[in-house]
């Protein structure tokens, strides 16, 4: 049997079956037909991160940011370019805590902008403040390592 991996459609969240393999493929949703990745960060709620985090198989790094946050709309196009460099291995994902407080709290996130990584649904690692991509990319790959 083939290694299979889950990932959640950053589109409709409907849940794929890809073959390991051919996650470099560009493969598309089986559901919407849309790109499973295009090379940016996914904007999450409280439902669609819940989904994200039990049902994929990827690792899955979040931005938790706010409009009003200098440093977080700084730091913003390096996570864009973060997420061309580390997908398909790693979905990025950004959750407003402004819009989403209850996410903001449930994770205690105290300052912002603040990354947490999850593997398996389960916090990983976690780091606060801007970065550049080529900081974000390196961090997420040490803590995958």
């Amino acid at each position: 049997m083939s290694d299979t991996k889950h990932v959640v459609c950053p589109d409709c969240a409907a849940v794929n079956r890809i073959p390991a393999q051919r996650l470099r493929e560009n493969p598309k949703c089986g559901k919407c037909g849309q790109p499973l990745f295009n090379g940016h960060p996914v904007e999450l709620t409280e439902g669609s991160l819940q989904k994200h985090l039990s049902s994929n198989d990827i690792p899955l790094l979040v931005d938790f940011w706010a409009p009003w946050c200098g440093p977080c709309k700084m730091m913003a196009p390096a996570f864009v370019q973060a997420a061309a460099q580390l997908e398909p291995a790693v979905r990025l994902a950004k959750v407003d805590t402004e819009s989403n407080q209850n996410l903001g709290a449930r994770f205690n996130i105290r300052s912002i902008p603040t990354m947490v990584l999850f593997v398996g649904g389960v916090e990983k690692a976690r780091q606060s403040g801007a970065m550049d991509a080529a900081a974000i990319s390196g961090w997420v790959r040490q803590h995958l390592g």
